[in-house]
């Protein structure tokens, strides 16, 4: 059996391997490593794909965050709702910006933010959303874009972790994750369903006076070379990551329906077991399974992820600490109260080996290896 990885990023290089090569080759040749010829001729694929109307290339998908919250204008004291359960690259921003991170539980079964708590986070200070699609599905848009209306905030999709995902609406109509809210923001890291092989990041909107701004932004405020009308920053797609992108994005669709049979066999494997809990595809949205994550009920999730280690099979605990309770972020603002489930998940969750080249003889020994465990 071939070594099992959590993400196996050598085999999927090796198939597209000539391309990449001759690809990087190119640019190299052309010296055009800055805003060349490969990143706008990505940026204009990655439109096509999403749908949308704007796609501006950055250096990482922080740096996406906090631009899409520079370029609406967010002031110091502006209070901006997002998960607790989640990456900290989120609320990082939230807090470089000396905006006012507000932290609310998550739904127990897509891990994504309750909207229950985010209506009661609401105050005359919020103006700001961050609904982050977790692992791999949306959050409940829908609701987000109708609470977001009433009280007049600005939405901004984290979709680091569900690009190629789609969003259904309660009328029919479809879209991609990131192109639902005022902005979404993506990462390109190289464990990302479309990542390149090095950092990446963009961001994602229909809004064409702030996609003016945004790309004076992230090119140290120019417009004009030497000419600086707005505060910017510098955080550029270099042209080897684009031109990986470029060829990795006409494959998205195929990597996203290898992750989706990979989950389809653990689902399978682990079905109706007393101390298993599989991940669940909402109504909504479908799953593109960045993270295939279980939670471990009644047993000893711990020696699991251990047991796991020992006998060669990588796995992670996404995330052992919530937000709130992070050095960097704890206020004396929070209830543990209010993160009941958020507090669960953190002793409950294990995410298992989820890429696009998993074979069925790996899937087999890692599910016989978790079902051996907690029957013995």
């Amino acid at each position: 059996m071939k070594k099992i990885q959590m993400v196996d990023l050598q085999s999927q290089y090796s198939k597209i391997k000539n391309q990449i090569d001759s690809k990087i080759l190119e640019v190299l040749e052309s010296a055009a490593y800055i805003n060349g010829p490969e990143v706008h001729s990505f940026q204009k694929e990655l439109e096509e794909y999403l749908n949308v109307k704007h796609v501006i290339p950055c250096a990482n998908g922080t740096d996406a965050l906090q631009i899409s919250m520079m370029g609406l204008g967010l002031k110091p004291g502006d209070e901006v709702i997002t998960a607790d359960f989640t990456f900290a690259a989120t609320v990082e921003v939230i807090a470089l910006l000396h905006l006012t991170p507000v932290l609310v539980d998550v739904e127990k079964d897509t891990f994504n933010i309750n909207i229950e708590a985010l209506k009661k986070a609401i105050t005359p200070k919020t103006k700001a959303i961050v609904p982050v699609h977790l692992f791999g599905q949306c959050a409940n848009m829908e609701a987000v874009l109708e609470i977001a209306k009433e009280h007049n905030l600005y939405v901004i999709e984290d979709t680091a972790q569900a690009i190629g995902a789609n969003y259904t609406f309660s009328d029919g109509t479809v879209k991609k994750a990131g192109t639902i809210g005022n902005v979404g923001t993506t990462s390109f890291f190289p464990s990302k369903n479309l990542g390149c092989y090095g950092d990446g990041g963009a961001i994602f909107t229909n809004d064409d006076d702030l996609a003016h701004i945004i790309r004076g932004m992230v090119n140290h405020g120019m417009y004009k070379r030497y000419y600086h009308d707005v505060v910017g920053v510098n955080s550029r797609l270099d042209s080897i990551q684009a031109t990986i992108l470029r060829i990795k994005l006409p494959h998205l669709n195929e990597y996203c329906d290898a992750r989706r049979k990979a989950a389809e066999y653990y689902t399978k494997a682990f079905a109706n077991h007393k101390n298993i809990v599989t991940p669940i595809t909402s109504s909504f949205s479908d799953h593109v399974f960045h993270q295939y994550t279980l939670q471990i009920i009644d047993a000893d999730r711990n020696a699991l992820h251990q047991h796991l280690l020992d006998s060669g099979i990588p796995n992670a605990i996404y995330y052992p600490v919530p937000l709130h309770s992070q050095k960097a972020y704890a206020d004396s603002r929070y209830n543990e109260a209010d993160f009941k489930v958020t507090n669960e998940l953190i002793d409950t969750v294990i995410s298992l080996p989820m890429h696009t080249e998993l074979d069925n003889e790996q899937l087999a020994f890692i599910t016989k290896t978790i079902l051996t465990f907690l029957n013995k």
